[in-house]
């Protein structure tokens, strides 16, 4: 089943700067990627974040896959950013 992100995250110039954030929060996507790179789980998420639900961080994750297709990352060689 394909999420539909933008039922879930958005962005306003009035909260965190324009940051995508989950509707109806003020966590953004960047924070919650944060969390999950830090080992927190699912469950820890939820239970210390209330307000969001299983469907709104799958939302962040199909978000963060549809900007990331749009984006190229290259490797710089160390000796050529010195």
């Amino acid at each position: 089943m394909d999420i539909e992100w933008k039922k879930y995250v958005h962005s306003d110039p009035e909260v965190l700067v324009g940051k995508p954030v989950v509707k109806g929060s003020r966590l953004s996507v960047e924070f919650i990627l944060g969390l999950f790179s830090e080992g927190w789980t699912e469950k820890q998420v939820l239970e210390n974040y209330p307000t969001l639900t299983t469907e709104s961080l799958r939302a962040v994750f199909a978000f963060t896959t549809d900007c990331m297709r749009e984006e190229s990352l290259y490797t710089i060689p160390a000796e050529a950013a010195a």
